[in-house]
């Protein structure tokens, strides 16, 4: 069994899934581009999420959104579905498009983290050995002076997707929204510290390229991998699977988030067992979904964590 998680309106996070297998399903072309942005700006539209970056990779899917309703489960759950069953048939592909591992899920609690991570989004094609910079990737992504200012457009594929269903409008758009406590004022400030960020990942990159002796694939060639084909190279996956994240040198935070996550899982494993011995009015903590979804559990008002 998961360990029990907070779902707290206005959090902001990671969200990392994978291709069955790592095979190359997303490998970037016009048609799996389209077909992304249009479901996320839809998906994302559907459920009041805050999208602020992205990056489509050939095996797997990042996103840093903000969850300003407290309904993360859902919108993953509606984005997934629609990619998984639009790229089934545009690549004509049977069976299973996900991986089975859970979607990984990171909590960003300090704008450190944010900073950090929507830049390892973006630089995701550079470590990963495909291009040099993150600019030259083909596949869906944002650019950093994007962020907080500029809005993508996708037309409805042709595939899958029913154009006499009004759910699936001719176009859709996707704002790319700052994160929280970023204002405008300010804005600028900030893309200079993704881009700082971006630039050190990328001369990370870069390095331990050189190290190992290899070179970068390149967008053209990126682009004319069969999608079925599968990565081969050794990757140790979920090593660990984090719950939250702070950034570099935020001891003190790291520490307090910790507690806080420790605190409501304590309180959620106890209200869980009242309620499996019978006791209708067992109060779990405040972020509780799954239990006040589909079980209508009551909820504390009190947030445990921050």
């Amino acid at each position: 069994m998961s360990q029990p998680r907070e779902i707290a309106p206005g959090a902001t996070y990671l969200v990392t899934r994978r291709v069955l297998r790592r095979h190359l399903l997303f490998r970037p072309d016009a048609a799996i581009n389209q077909l992304m942005l249009y479901v996320l700006a839809v998906s994302a539209r559907r459920y009041g999420v805050e999208v602020h970056a992205f990056c489509m990779m050939s095996t797997h899917l990042h996103l840093v959104v903000t969850d300003v309703h407290g309904v993360l489960p859902r919108f993953l759950q509606f984005f997934h579905r629609i990619v998984a069953l639009g790229t089934k048939v545009l690549r004509k592909w049977e069976g299973p498009v996900w991986d089975h591992e859970a979607t990984s899920v990171v909590r960003l609690l300090t704008q450190a983290a944010v900073v950090e991570k929507i830049a390892y989004v973006l630089v995701n094609p550079v470590a990963a050995g495909l291009v040099r910079h993150a600019s030259e990737w083909p596949g869906a992504r944002v650019d950093v002076g994007e962020i907080g200012r500029g809005v993508l457009h996708a037309a409805r594929p042709s595939v899958y997707l029913d154009p006499k269903n009004p759910q699936w409008i001719e176009e859709a758009m996707l704002p790319l929204a700052l994160p929280p406590g970023i204002d405008q004022g300010n804005a600028d400030g900030f893309r200079h510290q993704v881009a700082a960020e971006v630039e050190r990942q990328e001369a990370l990159a870069h390095a331990e390229a050189e190290r190992q002796g290899l070179g970068f694939l390149g967008a053209d060639r990126a682009s004319e991998i069969p999608p079925y084909e599968r990565v081969t190279s050794f990757e140790v996956l979920r090593k660990c699977n984090p719950t939250f994240a702070v950034g570099r040198e935020q001891g003190d935070a790291r520490r307090t988030a910790a507690a806080a996550v420790r605190a409501f899982r304590a309180s959620y494993r106890v209200a869980l067992e009242r309620s499996r011995a019978g006791v209708r009015s067992a109060l779990f903590p405040a972020g509780t979904w799954w239990m006040r979804t589909f079980h209508g559990a009551s909820v504390n008002d009190v947030v445990l964590s921050t």
